[in-house]
């Protein structure tokens, strides 16, 4: 009898993960964009190569639209990206986790970087680019990503945010599952949600005086099962649809919902990640909230045994934990699928 998708031990595979290197000591871009007299980036933040400005699409296709109220009758749609209207959340609240970030991120840099951890899985991690210890291409972006559930941390204490967003990830995670054949809660109880991963990345692009050179951040897709985002309403978010960078305009409360790198592997590849990335503009500050829910850490991902037995459709993708996915793709520098291949290539 074939073990359980996500639990159970991987088959014996090289460590995939590297030591950290020593950190560099960099300024932040907020701090950088305001320099008197900036008139051009240093060539370190400058991104000369395709594909990161590859022209942007001018499709009139519409965003796929996910009614809240009605997730019975609507589900997610096979792009790997979503709008979500009528979820419940307040707008009001919507707005104040973003004027809290903002806060948080314009502080002085002394306090920010005093309450910071290093390592990708601290709970407290504020910094610059994406990963500025390796990154060779320094992204213009400032960061602080905030460990919520199983165990709640933050500096300014938002908790009501993060547990209703926790309930809207947990339908759309029930749709995806009926979608493929599976029993509405089959995903989410698997995945032992008590102990599941839910974080707050809140970004801040500051004006650039040469975002045609720039990268918010490069193409990526996300680890975890599905990620929630929030934006104010500067514009910046592209995603990947046929090969082609579609912009995704703002929506006053709605989140977008992108497709994970773990649904894609559960799914054996039925759902796919979205491939997406961060332009940013020389007059506003763009800020975006995204919320990554993953499985527990410790959790064995591979393809669900029910999709892959008795249906001709082989496992096309290796078993890792999620922690070790984690920590690497988190660890390296953002190059679009690539870590998601290397688990294709471990079959």
């Amino acid at each position: 009898m074939a073990a359980t998708a996500l639990t159970g031990s991987p088959p014996s595979q090289p460590s995939l993960t590297h030591p950290p290197p020593p950190p560099r000591k960099l300024t932040t871009v907020k701090a950088l964009s305001e320099s008197p007299g900036l008139s051009s980036i240093p060539s370190i933040y400058t991104f000369l190569k395709q594909p990161y400005h590859e022209p942007v699409s001018d499709t009139e296709e519409p965003i796929p639209t996910i009614d809240f109220s009605l997730l019975t009758s609507s589900l997610p749609d096979e792009r790997g990206y979503s709008l979500v209207t009528s979820h419940g959340v307040p707008e009001r609240m919507m707005k104040a986790i973003i004027e809290a970030c903002r806060e948080f991120l314009e502080l002085p840099e002394e306090e920010k970087r005093g309450i910071s951890g290093k390592h990708v899985l601290d709970p407290i991690r504020f910094g610059t680019s994406f990963n500025e210890s390796v990154d060779e291409i320094l992204c213009w972006r400032d960061y602080v990503k905030i460990f919520q559930h199983p165990e709640f941390h933050s500096p300014n204490k938002p908790p009501s945010f993060s547990k209703r967003v926790r309930l809207v990830a947990r339908e759309i995670i029930r749709g995806i599952s009926e979608s493929l054949g599976l029993e509405k809660d089959y995903i989410y109880e698997t995945l032992n949600p008590e102990n599941g991963l839910q974080l707050i990345a809140a970004n801040l692009y500051p004006p650039c005086p040469q975002p045609e050179l720039a990268m918010g951040l490069p193409p990526h897709s996300d680890h975890g099962l599905l990620t929630l985002l929030i934006q104010n309403q500067i514009g910046g978010l592209q995603v990947q649809h046929k090969g082609k960078w579609v912009n995704i305009d703002p929506i006053p409360n709605s989140f977008l919902a992108n497709i994970g790198d773990h649904i894609e592997i559960l799914s054996n590849g039925k759902y796919k990640s979205v491939l997406h990335r961060a332009v940013v503009n020389n007059r506003d500050v763009r800020i975006s909230i995204a919320v990554p829910h993953g499985p527990a850490l410790d959790a064995i991902f591979s393809p669900d045994s029910k999709l892959v037995e008795n249906v001709g459709n082989p496992p096309a993708y290796g078993a890792m934990k999620y922690k070790e996915y984690l920590e690497f793709q988190q660890g390296t520098m953002l190059n679009g699928k690539s870590f998601l291949e290397r688990i294709r290539n471990r079959v």
